[in-house]
């Protein structure tokens, strides 16, 4: 089972940008209609959920531990 994104955090900006966070770093910015989009987004569902699919990070977390299996040692 892989665990539930967390850490991520945004703020909108005055001039309409989303500024979305990972644990303290700066993730991404969106602006105009993608930041319109995604505020939707976020109100309708999981936040954390929708901004690790945003900010592409929702696919980190076995890549560690398959780069050590023992089959992928020397690749």
């Amino acid at each position: 089972m892989v665990a539930a994104p967390s850490g991520f955090a945004y703020r909108e900006r005055g001039d309409g940008a989303v500024v979305i966070t990972h644990r303290g770093r700066h993730a991404t910015v969106l602006r105009g209609a993608r930041a319109a989009k995604f505020l939707d987004e976020v109100a309708a569902g999981d936040d954390q959920q929708v901004m690790a699919r945003w900010t592409g990070a929702y696919k980190h977390g076995n890549e560690r531990a398959a780069k050590n299996h023992p089959r992928n040692r020397g690749r």
